[in-house]
């Protein structure tokens, strides 16, 4: 069951890596929320850097409205297909998903993010 898993992650496609900050603000639209658009556009969101999208960092971009950053922050996992750290591990190190840590090494842009593919980011988890 686990390598099942593993391979279908491994194919799975990270389309939303490929949106704009247009795309990244049509989406928060579609979840209810079209006043955040300008939020996104302004703060170059992009798919790439929706992996930093938390809690933590939307008051930042300018919302505030804890009711709006649950429930927006709740749909960015589901996209990215990412679980929350459970609150009973150590806020020193919390471990992440791989799906994750890939996701935060594919957030800049650049040749070397560009050409990181999955496969080849768990083969050097496992050396």
């Amino acid at each position: 069951m686990k390598e099942s898993l593993a391979s279908s992650i491994q194919t799975e496609n990270f389309y939303f890596l490929h949106w704009s900050c247009q795309d990244a603000a049509m989406w928060i639209e579609s979840l209810g929320f079209p006043q955040y658009k300008k939020c996104f556009t302004e703060n170059f969101i992009s798919g790439r850097k929706l992996i930093h999208v938390n809690c933590s960092n939307l008051p930042k971009l300018g919302i505030t409205d804890f009711n709006h950053m649950k429930v927006i922050c709740g749909h960015v996992r589901e996209l990215l297909g990412i679980t929350e750290t459970p609150w009973s591990q150590s806020i020193v190190d919390p471990p992440q998903d791989v799906r994750a840590l890939y996701l935060e090494q594919k957030s800049p842009t650049g040749a070397k993010a560009d050409r990181l593919t999955y496969q080849q980011f768990t083969s050097s988890l496992q050396h």
